[in-house]
């Protein structure tokens, strides 16, 4: 579910870009953990009345949208309860989760990791996930004290594009990875996701001297 009414930027000139129908907030990562941020309300401008009600002061005299305000404000009665980010939603017989998401124009974030040295993906794939931009969505990082004002920045689409593009032993090493991270890590340790999983697959096939980059593994490739 994305507002394509409210647009997150790396830098505050970039205001300017967008037509005045649309809410921009700045994402500032200066006080958040990696991979997150606090969007910072730019500058006096139109806003619709569920955002403004789920606006707050960060205690630095800035004017910050609150991602657990901003949850409280968008649930109503459809939804069968909050878990994390998501709104279970039903429509018939098919269950569904919601996630409310921003676009997300941050260059910076998307070149940097395009520059850097790797063995895998090639440059055509990493050109294209860079273009399908980035997303943020409303959850802080776990532990934080201001985690009821940080948003997660995501990058959902470049992510897949990637997983498309894993070779047929990467991909039966995430699926076995998967398998492990449900039937013996999760019942122990809940922090390992199948977010965390995948992270890792694509780093390590990203390193020349990891196995998981060549194409046979044994049995694997079998």
């Amino acid at each position: 579910m994305v507002d394509m009414g409210v647009v997150c930027v790396e830098d505050d000139s970039e205001r300017n870009s967008f037509s005045r129908e649309t809410t921009v907030f700045k994402m500032d990562q200066h006080l958040s953990y990696p991979g997150n941020c606090r969007l910072e309300l730019s500058g006096p401008q139109v806003i619709d009345s569920y955002l403004e009600r789920a606006l707050c002061d960060d205690s630095y005299g800035k004017t910050v949208l609150s991602s657990d305000l901003f949850m409280a404000r968008i649930e109503i009665p459809i939804f069968a309860g909050r878990v994390g980010q998501s709104l279970p939603d039903s429509i018939g017989p098919f269950n569904q989760d919601l996630v409310k998401a921003f676009c997300c124009i941050c260059p910076e974030i998307l070149n940097k990791w395009a520059s850097r040295p790797r063995y895998w993906p090639p440059q055509n794939i990493v050109q294209k996930v860079v273009s399908l931009g980035a997303f943020v969505t409303p959850v802080g990082f776990k532990g934080s004290e201001f985690k009821h004002m940080e948003w997660r920045i995501c990058f959902n689409t470049g992510e897949t594009e990637l997983i498309n593009n894993l070779n047929e032993t990467q991909v039966k090493l995430y699926v076995l990875l998967k398998m492990v991270g449900i039937d013996v890590l999760k019942p122990r340790k809940k922090e390992v996701t199948s977010f965390t999983l995948k992270n890792i697959v694509l780093w390590m096939a990203e390193q020349p001297t990891s196995i998981v980059s060549r194409k046979k593994i044994g049995p694997l490739a079998s």
